[in-house]
């Protein structure tokens, strides 16, 4: 049924098979004005399924545009959420809203999240972005509506990599077995995955006779030819006793040459040049008003700034990062020292790194990408977190030392049960990496910011856990849990360029934390601070102390430079890197000679803070000096936004102005209470 008026019936438009092919065109060029403008995004998927979506938004799906949650509307779930801009084109089109209001994707506070969000957006049906998840979300819509006697149907949208997580395969297992003819899965089989090509990554095949073996109809298709499309839906939706999975063969990237059935295009943006190529390509290039869009996107950003720049804290000058003649920093990416660890210290044959698919991404693949001699030490797992850690585990248990990494939401916590009962009962040595931690991930949102892991890992016994403060640092831990940790360890780490505040010579002793103290500017940010081993300090007489993990140690430092320099407050720094075991005596030093103590954190407020509250209040030195008070900086129990990533670290408070502003009230707190 075409989009209908839900309260009288009529048809609000009946589109032709000439009418959807346009409109799947018009919406692959809106695409690309969309991920230009967001400067991220996946390119390749979304261009894929579009003839899909324009199917299902536009003839198919019985749902109303003016009425979202209509009870008797179809349900879409799409399942795999990072081709999130082909849904809110496809309900832009439809009439949700004005489709040139997507140019706002993946920006900060836009309902167009990097992957969909139900709450943000009227028409989206679920949040996801955690692949292999949706198909049972739609499983227990079909179920809910036999129900309750409702004549709905389920459509869900997968993606062929997708199914090499084991979950997918549960609800496909549970949609066969109770029959649920009310759910068609249709499956965007466009070959290509993160990592490369699917068959290659970890092979599906032989995907329709498994369907079938799990008492599944199976209808394939092309998915690029619109009468197909929709023959099968129509076919799908009539179908009695039986889900129906559509394998709709596509091409990633289709329409666009240089993007088609090329890997690197999965999770890619394209330039200003590449969009107006694609453009041409797709004969839109003088049917769209690009710059008008591209200036409407850039004048909804010029409202975030405006806003980010209301609510973040001032001081006598602008201290941000490299915004000053001095102070200079440079960046580079903390994810970047665990790639080089791993390839400076690969051959040793014990040695197994197990990717999962975004390889590049978290430099697991620097094990072997300039030492062809491993790769048969480097296995790829596939989307599957879970078989992973458990394949680690028994890596280990033979003797290697196992390294299992993707990004922490995944690595912390879909396979937590695994970390608990299979590597640390087990008490295994497996070195697991949660990269992409915290909001500084950036535009792909809350589904894949890690802000619980530290709860999550930190609980675990036997569990060693590390969260470096730049790549230099990360480095240097990676190859001492390598080799020297022999148990399951956890290393934290972020996916943005993050300011380098650590040298070779600075000391890096697990277990033990480092002192930093700001000595007056400099030309360079690093020669402002001096850094030594918590155990060799002295007390300074400091005013206060910031506790810091991870990136938030530079924040930590540059909330230090702005105490002194406008506050004449002393602070010491200390660069709590190991998390599990704690540096409690450097804790109880700290509360002791300052009375006042600020825990900075990327994480839920708490994850790391609580950790070191603990050690403060149950200190009975600390208790009979008369006590310390203890503030915490990081997220304030919430989930992430998309957004840039600095734009995110202003947002949700965690920066070097928010970590001062908290320290200069609780300082002078300190004063008043005296």
């Amino acid at each position: 049924m075409p989009i209908v008026d839900s309260k009288t019936g009529k048809v609000r438009k009946n589109y032709s098979v000439e009418e959807l092919k346009e409109a799947a065109n018009l919406m692959r060029g809106v695409n690309l004005i969309a991920l230009c403008a967001a400067g991220s995004g996946h390119s390749g998927g979304t261009l894929s399924v579009m003839d899909v979506t324009a199917a299902l938004y536009l003839k198919v799906a019985n749902h109303d545009p003016q009425d979202p949650f209509w009870d008797e509307r179809d349900r879409i779930i799409w399942s795999t959420g990072h081709k999130a801009p082909s849904l809110y084109l496809g309900l832009g089109i439809a009439g949700y809203f004005d489709v040139e209001e997507v140019v706002k994707l993946r920006k900060l506070w836009a309902p167009f999240q990097g992957h969909p969000h139900w709450l943000k957006l009227p028409g989206v049906e679920a949040s996801t972005g955690s692949l292999g998840q949706g198909l049972s979300i739609a499983v227990g819509i079909a179920l809910a509506g036999k129900l309750n006697n409702n004549d709905y149907t389920v459509y869900a949208l997968t993606g062929d990599g997708e199914h090499q997580e084991g979950q997918i395969w549960e609800a496909i297992m549970e949609a066969g077995d109770y029959k649920f003819d009310n759910l068609i899965n249709i499956l965007d089989k466009n070959r290509l995955q993160i990592d490369g090509w699917v068959k290659d990554v970890m092979d599906i095949e032989p995907i329709a006779e498994k369907y079938r073996s799990f008492k599944w109809n199976v209808i394939e298709i092309d998915g690029h030819k619109m009468e197909e499309i929709l023959q099968a839906l129509e076919e799908a939706k009539s179908f009695k006793g039986k889900p129906t999975v559509i394998i709709a063969h596509t091409v990633k990237g289709k329409g666009v040459d240089f993007m088609e059935d090329v890997a690197g295009w999965h999770g890619k943006a394209p330039s200003y040049e590449q969009m107006l190529s694609g453009l041409e390509q797709l004969g839109l290039k003088d049917k769209l008003d690009v710059e008008r869009l591209l200036q409407k996107a850039a004048d909804y950003q010029s409202q975030v700034d405006k806003k980010l720049a209301a609510k973040q804290p001032k001081f006598s000058r602008d201290y941000f990062w490299n915004k000053a003649p001095k102070m200079k920093v440079q960046m580079d990416p903390t994810r970047r020292g665990f790639g080089r660890a791993l390839a400076e210290k690969g051959d040793d044959e014990r040695v197994v790194c197990l990717g999962a698919d975004i390889s590049g991404s978290i430099t697991i693949s620097q094990f072997y990408e300039d030492h062809p001699a491993r790769r048969g030490r480097f296995l790829s797992m596939g989307i599957a977190e879970q078989s992973g850690t458990g394949v680690a585990a028994g890596l280990a248990k033979e003797g290697k030392i196992a390294v299992f990494g993707t990004y922490a939401v995944f690595s912390a916590g879909r396979n937590l049960d695994q970390l608990r009962t299979t590597v640390c009962y087990g008490n295994f040595n497996v070195l697991i990496a949660g990269a992409h931690g915290g909001v500084s991930v950036g535009p792909d949102g809350a589904t894949h910011q890690a802000l619980e892991d530290l709860f999550q890992i930190c609980g675990l016994p036997n569990m060693k856990v590390v969260v470096p403060c730049d790549s230099i640092e990360t480095k240097k831990a990676t190859e001492y849990l390598l080799f020297e940790i022999k148990a399951p360890k956890y290393i934290r780490f972020a996916r943005e360029a993050t300011p380098i505040v650590t040298r070779e010579d600075t000391p890096f002793v697990f277990g033990q934390a480092n002192v930093i103290r700001y000595r007056g500017e400099k030309e360079n940010f690093l020669d402002a601070f001096q850094t030594v081993l918590a155990s060799e300090y002295s007390s300074e007489g400091e005013d206060l102390s910031i506790i810091a993990c991870g990136p938030e140690v530079p924040e930590a430092m540059r909330a230090a430079y702005i105490l002194k320099e406008d506050f004449n407050i002393e602070t010491r720094v200390i660069d709590m890197h190991t998390l599990k075991p704690l540096d409690k005596e450097t804790i109880v030093k700290a509360a002791l000679d300052t009375g006042v103590i600020v825990t900075a954190e990327e994480h839920q407020v708490g994850g790391f803070g609580n950790l070191i509250g603990a050690v403060v209040s149950q200190s009975p030195e600390v208790y009979q000096k008369g006590g310390a008070i203890v503030g915490m900086i990081g997220v304030k129990d919430r989930f992430g936004e998309s957004g840039q990533p600095w734009e995110l670290i202003k947002e949700f408070e965690i920066s070097g102005e928010h970590i001062a502003q908290m320290a200069k009230k609780l300082f002078d707190e300190k004063k008043s209470r005296r």
